[in-house]
């Protein structure tokens, strides 16, 4: 389960590299589609860690392109806050054929 979020919490994000799923880093060192999952830091300190932790993850071809992002929670749920990762997190802005848009509150 994600830590709460606060102001200027941040989670790191990648892509898998077996098949380049967008991935968040978890409290338990593992990677999720999910971004419920994600492990959140509210310092810079932690967010570091986080950060080369993850980059381990990269160097060991378990992940590719680790960053971190900024993230809130939002009706109870843990969001990025940027629409550019909330389209990496949650799928397409309109409607494709069998899929459903994702809101972006």
């Amino acid at each position: 389960m994600a830590k709460p979020a606060s102001s200027n919490t941040r989670a790191v994000t990648a892509n898998r590299l077996r098949d380049g799923a967008v991935v968040f880093r978890t409290v338990t060192g593992g990677w999720s589609s999910r971004i419920a999952d994600a492990e959140t830091a509210s310092s810079e300190t932690d967010a570091a860690r986080l950060l080369a932790q993850a980059e381990r993850d990269a160097a060991t071809a378990v992940v590719v392109g680790p960053y971190l992002i900024d993230v809130a929670e939002i009706g109870g749920e843990l969001r990025p806050t940027s629409l550019r990762e909330r389209i990496r997190a949650y799928g397409p802005t309109t409607p494709m054929a069998g899929v459903e848009a994702v809101p972006y509150l």
